[in-house]
Parts: structure tokens; C-alpha cells; sequence
């Protein structure tokens, strides 16, 4: 029996369960070679331990989830844009390719960016009545 006539139903199931072992996969590559998403998840942990101390609403929490969510989502896609462009330009210097890895680099700044500000005003209330 070829791969072709394997039942459908089996197919769909491997796929499943093949997309999990890959994003399982990305997410080790992710920890193991990825400083900036080590720093962002550390950064996640800060932010987490924080809302915790202060006790932050409901609202406040979906916030900083919706946040954590766009900024590793973000380094997710950046990373593999890198790794992309790498794969496809070479060793060589390319102006498009640094271009397209500069971008990407960009988006998950500006991200970061506005997480941090959103984190500001959240927290910084919090801390005032500490003092």
C-alpha cells in the first residue's frame, strides 16, 4: 500500500498530531538558539510575578496576556523570517535580505514598545500607592 492510498482519516490524524510535534520542535529551536526570546519570556515572567503582587483587575490581566501573546508571537515570526532569508541568500551581504530582517526585527520592537508603555500604565499606579 503506497502513501496514496493510505485512509484519509489517518492523514488527518497525523497531521495533527505532526503540526503539535512541530511546534513543539520550534519552541525547543526557540529556547536553545533564540536569546531575544529567552529575554522576552523572562521578561513574561517579571511581568506575571508582578500582577500577581499587585493584584491586578481581570481586564488588566487580558490586557498583559493579550500583550506577552503579540510580542513572543512576533519574535516567533521574526525569527523565522531570519532564519528564511538566511536560508535562501547565503553567506553573501544582500541590501533586500537585511532589509527584510531589519523590518522584521522592527515589528517585534514597536511591539515591545507598546507592551512596555501599556505596562507603564498599568503598574505604575500600583507602585505609587506603594510609596
Amino acid at each position: 500500500m503506497g502513501l496514496q492510498d493510505k485512509p484519509t482519516k489517518y492523514w488527518a490524524n497525523q497531521n495533527r498530531i505532526s503540526a503539535f510535534q512541530a511546534a513543539k520542535a520550534g519552541l525547543i529551536t526557540l529556547w536553545k538558539e533564540e536569546f531575544n526570546f529567552r529575554i522576552h519570556l523572562l521578561m513574561t515572567l517579571a511581568v506575571v510575578v508582578a500582577g500577581f503582587i499587585f493584584q491586578i483587575t481581570t481586564t488588566e490581566w487580558l490586557i498583559i496576556i493579550l500583550l506577552i501573546g503579540h510580542v513572543i508571537a512576533l519574535e516567533m515570526i521574526n525569527s523565522a523570517i531570519e532564519t528564511v532569508v538566511d536560508l535562501v541568500v547565503g553567506t553573501k551581504w544582500d541590501q533586500q535580505a537585511k532589509r527584510s530582517k531589519d523590518i522584521a526585527a522592527a515589528a517585534v520592537m514597536m511591539m515591545a514598545l507598546i507592551a512596555v508603555v501599556v505596562g507603564l500604565i498599568i503598574f505604575v499606579p500600583y507602585l505609587v500607592k506603594l510609596f
